[in-house]
């Protein structure tokens, strides 16, 4: 991608900025940028792949899974994703400081892509766990580093250095269904995935080579591990360890296991840990009454944000089976792969996201409350799923629907998205516990693995079946009523939420 680069060293006020900026900003930007970039591109490369080699017959190269099971393969590996972003958080500020985490978790990624390239289940499955703790590990680690590129937080470029960096994200999540989704169900499933492997390694290139021009702060280890802490750390490390091998291992030797073994406890886990967070948190001496109150308001958007992730993620499962079997790969003459449908929510994003953001400006004293755009975002999702009804039942007796009712769901999402995401970050920073700070944005993606793991359960309870109409309709009925009880009970959540609006 092509960058501007101007000479302007002293309007940048960072330590290591080569005497260039990038678009005005620190040198680093760049850096973090690509890296970001590139990095999307294999996760969402790899992705828009990951549901359609599950559930392809043998005879084409796929491992043959039933859709729902491939499906809640999909969800948990997702959920996964997120939870990991807590631990990942905590690593770098207690063990290796975010520079160096970064730089391992480019490395595991970048391994677990190419372990997907081998042609055997192990090795497949074994990639997904070291992707999914990559992902984890760099997720919320990148977006701080951009945050120390500003020491002053106050720059009024600070807030324009994340929408580029969120453009980056979004320009790798576009390009690579068309390049990584069209070699791999064109020419060979693993030779995209490897493909996916190459684009991490080209982002973990460009982050060691630029990593001179990032903040000292992003080598600094906020809160290092006393001696004694390490070692408790390590003795419950190594005791939770053991025990799953132990288990897992006659479970095995039994011959007793399915993939169900692993899914329904990561699915069952990713229920688990958010509750048990929020009644952890609420049960603190060290919060005062006021800050209990703002956690038990956020918990009304939280259970909304896991009611509208579950629906949103589908994408990758759902969305895709049916794109694969139920939707014709030709519009207006031009064929194309399934797999292009996933470049569809970033290039919505791109085009609607300004226009969006100047809209909630253009209203001033009428914008909406935090509560009624969570309200917009769940209606959206929901009638999302409406449609998808309507193309379900289109696509009756085994007929192709048109491309255009798939490229409507996208749409809807997209702005069902643009409603509550950027919202839902920041009411978490301004309900957050002065304890519980950063703690708090982990907790915000532990709503998105909430969402996936229902998905997941919703996919093995209900087969094949997740794909009928009823299914749509009573997902979509569940996320319309959640947005019409929060309008209702709006002005009880505004009274929780005490000074924040």
């Amino acid at each position: 991608m092509a960058s501007s680069l101007t000479k302007d060293a002293a309007a940048q006020a960072t330590p290591a900025n080569g005497g260039k900026t990038f678009f005005g900003h620190p040198r680093g930007l760049a850096t973090l940028f690509m890296t970001e970039m590139w990095e999307r591109f294999s996760f969402y490369g790899m992705r828009a792949l990951l549901v359609l080699y599950l559930v392809a017959p043998a005879s084409k190269g796929g491992l043959a899974f039933a859709a729902a099971t491939g499906a809640a393969i999909y969800s948990v590996y997702n959920a996964t994703v997120y939870l990991l972003a807590m631990p990942g958080g905590w690593i770098a500020d207690r063990l290796w400081g975010p520079r160096k985490t970064v730089a391992v978790a480019g490395t595991i990624i970048m391994i677990g892509h190419f372990l997907l390239a081998v042609p055997f289940e192990a090795s497949f499955f074994v990639g997904l766990v070291f992707i999914a703790v990559g992902s984890g590990l760099l997720k919320a680690n990148i977006s701080t580093m951009v945050g120390h590129l500003y020491p002053d937080r106050n720059d009024p470029r600070r807030d324009g250095a994340f929408t580029i960096f969120y453009m980056g994200i979004n320009l790798g999540a576009f390009a690579a269904p068309l390049v990584i989704g069209t070699v791999g169900q064109s020419v060979n499933w693993h030779l995209g995935f490897a493909l996916a492997g190459v684009g991490m390694a080209l982002g973990l290139g460009q982050f060691l080579l630029g990593t001179r021009h990032l903040a000292e702060e992003s080598s600094v280890v906020p809160a290092p591990l006393r001696a004694e802490e390490r070692t408790a750390l390590l003795k419950k490390a190594s005791l939770w360890s053991g025990a799953a091998v132990v288990f897992y291992a006659i479970v095995v030797a039994t011959g007793s296991f399915t993939i169900n073994w692993a899914l329904w406890p990561l699915s069952l886990a990713g229920l688990a840990l958010p509750a048990w967070y929020f009644v952890k948190i609420r049960r603190d001496k060290d919060i005062t009454a006021d800050e209990k109150s703002k956690v038990t308001g956020y918990i009304w958007f939280f259970i909304a944000a896991a009611v509208f992730w579950m629906i949103y993620d589908q994408s990758g499962s759902t969305l895709t089976v049916f794109a694969s079997d139920n939707t014709a790969s030709k519009l207006f003459g031009f064929n194309f792969p399934s797999s292009w449908f996933q470049s569809l929510n970033p290039l919505y994003i791109m085009a609607l996201a300004p226009f969006v953001a100047m809209l909630w400006i253009k209203l001033r004293d009428r914008n909406p409350s935090t509560t009624v755009k969570f309200a917009y975002g769940l209606i959206g999702i929901g009638a999302s799923f409406g449609v998808m009804m309507l193309a379900q039942a289109a696509a009756a007796g085994g007929a192709k629907v048109t491309p255009l009712w798939l490229a409507m769901v996208y749409l809807v999402q997209t702005v069902a998205e643009l409603c509550l995401s950027p919202v839902g970050l920041s009411v978490t920073t301004k309900l957050a516990p002065a304890k519980y700070a950063g703690q708090m944005m982990g907790l915000w993606f532990l709503a998105v693995t909430a969402g996936d793991c229902t998905a997941a359960i919703i996919q093995l309870v209900a087969g094949n079946a997740f794909l009928s109409e009823a299914s749509f309709a009573i997902q979509g009925a569940v996320a319309v009523l959640a947005g019409v009880a929060v309008v209702i009970w709006r002005k009880r959540i505004i009274n929780l939420m005490g000074d924040v609006h």
